[in-house]
């Protein structure tokens, strides 16, 4: 079966994006499309990178179109803001989870493989063997949450117990978050009708009545909580060797050498948050090093 291979990005991350694209096209194996999520001023920019396995989908195509981009007015023309008429306004990475989980609804392939902007592949990889029989791999690191975390996790993990009718939830949570994860395109589906359906009204008004929401967190939940997880194989191996914080590793070239050396036999491809830090040049560097 096909996979869809999905990335949201934007003009900041295009480099990034760029060695992504490459090093997709050098090591993924089996059927599978890339498609490019961006908004509508950034198409015609990421259009260099379509082929014959890549296509560019504007978000024009995919949101309603009450929900459109302004430049912030703070941000000295650098940031961009989504506003709609029903809710708080939006960031970008907001808008890009609301597009990974609308494409659901505009493709036939079987399955959906979320690869960010600034993951890096470097072992093969047929993203086909996440399937298990008729059920895919879910990622899901059991009981991972607690009161302790680092991020937003708990506002997460609120908004879903609302969003999707369960919980209260309960500490420990099970994580859904990683890098290279995999969504069932039907259960996606009937993730958004779901919504629909209890809170009578589209599902992006409903998901975005406040700014602090998880789209691996609504799937992963709506998976195990709502559907008893029906289709699905939990696995808590993470194929994603994904660089986090900021103190992780050294701000240079030998912390990059570093965390690679840290990647697991079972991982296929790293991962460098742009928020971190780190240099793109050192990143290719570090990336051709272990390659050589």
């Amino acid at each position: 079966m096909r996979t869809a291979i999905v990335t949201a990005s934007y003009a900041n991350d295009f480099e990034r994006c760029r060695l992504m694209c490459e090093s997709m096209d050098r090591k993924l194996q089996g059927d599978w499309k890339h498609y490019l999520l961006v908004a509508d001023f950034d198409v015609k920019l990421f259009r260099q990178l379509e082929g014959s396995r890549r296509q560019v989908i504007s978000e024009r195509d995919l949101l309603p179109w009450w929900l459109h981009p302004v430049t912030d007015p703070l941000s000295g023309g650098r940031r961009k803001l989504w506003l709609s008429p029903f809710g708080l306004p939006l960031r970008g990475w907001h808008a890009q989870q609301l597009r990974r989980l609308v494409l659901a609804r505009h493709i036939d392939e079987a399955a959906m493989f979320a690869v960010d902007s600034d993951v890096v592949f470097l072992r093969a990889f047929d993203p086909g063997s996440l399937w298990q029989g008729e059920r895919l791999t879910l990622y899901r690191k059991d009981g991972a949450i607690n009161a302790q975390m680092r991020s937003n996790h708990l506002e997460w993990l609120a908004h879903s117990d609302r969003l999707l009718g369960i919980g209260p939830y309960t500490l420990p949570a099970n994580d859904y978050i990683n890098t290279l994860i995999a969504w069932r395109t039907d259960t996606s589906r009937k993730l958004l009708e779901h919504i629909e359906t209890l809170h009578g009204r589209n599902w992006v008004r409903a998901m975005t009545r406040t700014r602090a929401f998880s789209e691996c967190t609504i799937y992963g939940r709506f998976v195990d909580e709502v559907l008893g997880g029906e289709g699905h194989v939990p696995s808590d191996a993470a194929l994603c060797h994904v660089l986090w914080f900021e103190d992780s590793y050294r701000q240079d070239l030998s912390g990059l050498r570093a965390f690679l050396k840290d990647m697991a036999p079972h991982q296929v491809g790293i991962g460098v948050q742009s928020f971190v830090g780190h240099d793109l040049d050192d990143i290719r560097r570090a990336v051709f090093e272990l390659a050589a």
